[in-house]
């Protein structure tokens, strides 16, 4: 199944069939995607989004970054919540967002170093910035 993570349904559907899925995606929010995919995301090295640090962080930029990261979960826990009572309900059994995405056979990702922060990954998140990568003017 090709789908898109944002909004999980499709991989509700592949894990109920048992087929792999393939998430196109730019990025999830609170970096589901990372976390579900188990790359290394610390934030006193990784700049989270939305923020304009770059990957020299003074110590108070790493702060700022660590309370980004909690309120970032806090906040999309809540958000997710109703698709974790969609997939335990349509599953029959309780499961997490986080569980629910780490079930992704390949991560296509619509992003690109050249333009992007690096951050580790791991080997099923294939980088396709070209199509979405312009530089901007």
């Amino acid at each position: 199944v090709l789908t898109d993570p944002v909004v999980p349904c499709g991989q509700i559907m592949a894990l109920h069939l048992s087929i792999p899925s393939i998430f196109f995606l730019r990025g999830l929010p609170c970096s589901f995607d990372l976390q579900a995919a188990q790359c290394p995301d610390p934030p006193s090295y990784v700049p989270r989004t939305f923020t304009d640090n770059s990957d020299h962080m003074t110590f108070i930029q790493r702060v700022e970054n660590l309370f980004l990261k909690s309120s970032e979960s806090f906040l999309c826990n809540f958000a997710y919540l109703p698709f974790e009572h969609l997939a335990s309900d349509f599953l029959h059994r309780p499961i997490t967002m986080k569980e629910l995405l780490s079930h992704g056979s390949i991560w296509l990702k619509r992003m690109d170093f050249v333009f992007e922060y690096p951050m580790p990954v791991m080997p099923n998140i294939v980088f396709i910035g070209g199509i979405n990568c312009g530089q901007r003017k």
